[in-house]
């Protein structure tokens, strides 16, 4: 069972992806800002950050995981992107997914989250540590 760190401000996805994560016994811990989720990232150790890109700005997201990379004691942990920017902008994340200098996370998944996407992207990321 992992320590999951979600940063989000949508209250109705943070809860949907709390149930799911907690069904398969993980222990989730929530930040609503770019600036929270920061401290708690700094606060304490994680096994995967589930971070969205769009949060105070279009690109805290980024912010955040750059900070993060650089920082923190969770520097090594995975980070999962959640974004809903190529519907609002055509960004298409998979043409960098593979670039950490540019995307410093290990995953992306695009909004609106099917449950059974998430846990084999969860699942996945955690195995790989």
């Amino acid at each position: 069972m992992a320590e999951i760190l979600i940063i989000d401000d949508d209250p109705d996805i943070v809860e949907s992806m709390r149930i799911i994560l907690e069904c398969c016994r993980h222990t989730v811990k929530v930040a609503k800002s770019g600036e929270e989720g920061l401290k708690a990232a700094g606060a304490a150790k994680y096994d995967l950050i589930i971070l969205d890109v769009m949060l105070e700005t279009m690109s805290t997201g980024f912010e955040v995981a750059r900070n993060i990379r650089t920082g923190f004691n969770n520097q090594n942990v995975p980070i999962l992107l959640l974004t809903a920017i190529k519907e609002s902008t055509g960004l298409d994340f998979g043409n960098v997914a593979g670039d950490k200098d540019w995307l410093p996370v290990d995953a992306y998944l695009e909004k609106p989250l099917k449950p059974n996407e998430l846990l084999a992207k969860v699942e996945s990321l955690l195995k790989g540590r």
